[in-house]
């Protein structure tokens, strides 16, 4: 990888995982739904004069109904119960379950559409979800003010994930990622729009709240899309894809910085062998090339 690669990986997952500081620091005062609106809407906003300047709207509106399927499944809900989650569980923490995403991924993948999968990504499922254990374990309650609905919401999303990206292969294969970053934000947005129009905040939010919205649909959205399908052209997807093993780290490190959050070694160790199964799975790290 080059230099300018390498530092546009890093800079892309500081931004993925300042997402999820944005998110807790903005959540309680706008609520998940209304939250993820709005970042839906910035990330709409920012992306679609792109897509215009390719001259790729027609191409968007030929295949408007599969892009606000991938909206629905890939945004607007795991966007949403990830923001939930963030009521009560910490930034990083979230970040690490999130990691799970390539996981659910590979096993649909396999269930859907019928791909091969070696004994070497067998174990590498079974060592992230193993991770996935020890990291909850003991932690999830699902009594009065416990934590175990929004750890549950989180892996829901990650399953979503997982769903979404295998339906944008079968179906939108041979449409630019562009266009289906921008067109599932639009998606997205208009999905949630009735229920966060009934779920308006009693009285306006913080400024810094505010902000935290407006960094985490610019930002995280919108520039981070460009960002990432840049890093992609350059360098390749494989490449690309490791960013997944460095958004919990910031995640966790922008936590502890601006939010006081605590972070354990149950989490690292869970988080190395959930990042450790999620390599072997996707094959991000493949043990031919160790042996080399």
């Amino acid at each position: 990888m080059k230099k300018r690669d390498a530092v546009d990986l890093l800079f892309l997952a500081a931004i993925w995982g300042g997402s999820f500081l944005f998110m807790r620091m903005a959540v309680s005062q706008f609520g998940p739904v209304l939250l993820i609106e709005l970042r839906l809407i910035l990330g709409t906003v920012f992306l679609m004069p792109l897509v215009f300047l390719r001259g790729d709207f027609n191409a968007l509106c030929q295949n408007a109904a599969q892009i606000v399927i991938v909206g629905i499944i890939n945004a607007a809900l795991p966007f949403t119960l990830l923001a939930y989650a963030t009521l009560s569980v910490t930034a990083g923490f979230v970040a690490i379950l999130n990691a799970t995403t390539p996981l659910f991924g590979a096993i649909i993948a396999v269930l859907w559409l019928k791909e091969r999968i070696s004994i070497i990504r067998i174990i590498g499922l079974v060592i992230g979800f193993s991770g996935v254990v020890l990291l909850v374990w003991g932690k999830a309650s699902f009594k009065p003010g416990g934590n175990g609905l929004a750890i549950l919401a989180a892996l829901t999303a990650t399953l979503l994930y997982g769903i979404g990206s295998n339906y944008s292969k079968k179906k939108l294969f041979n449409v630019s990622p562009l266009i289906i970053a921008c067109g599932s934000q639009l998606g997205g947005a208009l999905f949630l729009l009735p229920p966060a129009l009934l779920l308006l905040p009693a009285k306006m939010p913080s400024f810094s709240a505010i902000m935290a919205v407006v960094s985490l649909g610019v930002i995280c959205t919108g520039i981070a899309y460009i960002l990432f399908y840049q890093l992609v052209a350059n360098a390749g997807a494989a490449k690309a894809m490791t960013v997944t093993f460095l958004i919990p780290v910031f995640a966790m490190v922008f936590g502890y910085l601006f939010l006081t959050e605590t972070v354990t070694l149950n989490m690292m160790v869970g988080c190395a062998i959930i990042l450790l199964g999620t390599g072997l799975a996707t094959g991000l790290i493949r043990l031919d090339r160790i042996k080399k």
